[in-house]
């Protein structure tokens, strides 16, 4: 194969089935994609605009890829050769280091693979490294910036990488997933594997222009991933289309023994067979916002004019497209954190606007956390210290000017439950965010306006979807500017399809004719091809 041949496969935007083409025909190899991922990471990640999306490469990455060039397989593996990159709460059992972000858990390792990780393997994954997170996923401190965390400093946004005087990127990158998506946004590798417990992949990929599943909970394992709260946490894709999702969705989407949630799993044998270009005709599809019921319109009425302008040219094309849009308000939303859902917490963290009042989060988190992130630090993590949550926080306390930026409230709070799950505040919360986002809110909704779907803009929908485990597929829709009263460089914005539980089939083949139909995605400015030959 000719050098002019390897440099034309434009791997910066190159889709998954692109890459299995050319590896398929022999006019690249997995070495060269690892090699030419690690360039990009060096131009943009660690130099550049250093956007810091990826916190560890895997050492041993390069000799994999070799590994499987030399296989000469009569069959290859659905992602054979593909360079991932993985969350750095996910799981490794080699030579990486599995520390959510965390000063405190710097050097640990895991004993074994997360089943996520195994499946991506078993299909010929080539494992890139571990992105960058907010610490923790978020869980540590009251307003964290997303992105940040004590050992793998601030992931930057690549359409408006721009700091403020704190070192606080102006537009956010998203989080907790932020590494995830920026990588994927910027080209630093095949795709990325995210997680969630509430918006932490679509926030995310609404920030960044790229795609994401956050599949009902229990379609894929979470055995092996660093926790938030059992009941809501999940693993998902971020790709740069639809197609490349869905993909993903049929390696990662399989039951483990070692996770009880992926006993009621649903799914087809192939996602991308539901991806068709007309599969919004005759689709009902619920716009959460009733204008003549301004109280309640709590999706849509606080958009920015430029965000409501994304979402009105969205609804256009859904209806240009085929879709009957039924508008009407989710009556349960005034209950989504509300009395007996959510706890308050001190906020002692020193750059917070609010610092020393009292912040609100959810009961099932901090109740769950503690019991949760224990069981992972006993039964997973190795070459660490750490082996409860007093562990990390006495590390936390003794190493602050490092570790501590931002405070450690949301741990603290954890830390005083019993975390054995038994007090009666707990047991209410979660019976209550089930009646509130299930029974009385997305079920009774999409039953009453015989919906396929809802639309959510960006990740507004998040919590509604992750209180109920109900899976949500985001696109991008659109280009917006601005946060707050300050001008900022353009930056995408997200459509999010939300249905009942088991529906990624269904999810996956609307947000497919939108995304055909709109081809909103635009790559980050400011990062070309090293190649000669390709171009933005």
């Amino acid at each position: 194969m000719s050098g002019q041949a390897r440099a034309t496969t434009c791997i910066e935007n190159a889709t998954i089935d692109e890459l299995r083409t050319v590896l398929a025909a022999g006019d690249i190899t997995a070495g060269d994609l690892v090699r030419r991922y690690l360039a990009r990471i060096e131009a943009y990640d660690r130099a550049g605009p250093r956007l810091d999306a990826v916190r560890e490469l895997n050492p041993d990455a390069l000799a994999i890829a070799v590994t499987l060039d030399e296989k000469k397989r009569a069959e290859r593996g659905p992602l054979e050769g593909i360079p991932i990159l993985v969350k750095d709460n996910i799981a490794t059992g080699d030579a990486q280091h599995t520390t959510a972000g965390s000063l405190a858990l710097d050097g640990a390792q895991a004993k074994d693979d997360a089943t996520v990780v195994k499946v991506l393997r078993e299909a010929g994954a080539v494992i890139l490294g571990k992105a960058n997170l907010t610490e923790f996923a978020n869980i540590l401190a009251i307003d964290m910036p997303a992105g940040y965390s004590s050992l793998g400093g601030q992931v930057k946004n690549p359409y408006a990488p721009e700091l403020d005087d704190k070192g606080v990127p102006i537009v956010l990158p998203g989080g907790s997933s932020s590494g995830s998506a920026v990588a994927v946004a910027a080209g630093l590798a095949a795709a990325a594997i995210g997680t969630e417990t509430s918006g932490s992949l679509l926030s995310p990929a609404s920030q960044n222009g790229v795609v994401t599943v956050k599949p009902t909970v229990g379609l894929i394992s979470r055995a092996g991933i660093v926790p938030i709260a059992h009941s809501q946490d999940t693993a998902g894709p971020l790709t740069r289309t639809v197609r490349d999702a869905a993909i993903l969705l049929n390696v990662l989407a399989a039951a483990d023994p070692l996770d009880p949630a992926t006993g009621e799993l649903q799914r087809p044998a192939d996602y991308t067979s539901f991806l068709d270009r007309d599969g919004l005709k005759g689709a009902r599809i619920g716009v959460p916002s009733d204008p003549s019921d301004p109280a309640n319109d709590v999706y849509y009425g606080p958009l920015p004019s430029r965000a409501a302008a994304v979402m009105r040219q969205a609804i256009a094309v859904l209806e240009a497209q085929g879709a009957t849009i039924v508008r009407a308000n989710i009556p349960t939303e005034g209950w989504i954190g509300g009395p007996g859902i959510e706890m308050a917490i001190l906020n002692r963290n020193p750059e917070s606007p609010t610092r020393n009042q009292p912040a609100r989060r959810p009961i099932v988190f901090v109740y769950e956390l503690k019991h949760d992130l224990n069981l992972y630090l006993r039964d997973w993590a190795t070459r660490t210290e750490m082996r409860s949550l007093p562990d990390i926080i006495a590390f936390n306390a003794a190493n602050a000017e490092r570790a501590l930026r931002f405070g450690q409230d949301i741990f603290l709070a954890a830390e005083a439950t019993r975390g054995d799950l038994s007090e009666p505040e707990y047991l209410s919360a979660r019976q209550m965010d089930l009646r509130a986002s299930r029974t009385l809110g997305l079920d009774a909704y999409m039953d009453e306006h015989r919906l396929d779907a809802v639309l959510f803009p960006g990740m507004a929908g998040a919590s509604i979807a992750a209180k109920a485990g109900y899976p949500s597929v985001q696109v991008p829709a659109g280009i917006v500017a601005g946060v707050k009263d300050k001008e900022t460089p353009e930056y995408p914005y997200g459509a999010t399809f939300t249905g009942r539980a088991w529906s990624e089939p269904t999810l996956l083949r609307l947000a497919y004719a939108f995304e055909q139909a709109t081809q909103a995605r635009r790559l980050p400015p400011g990062l070309p091809p090293l190649d000669g030959g390709c171009s933005n």
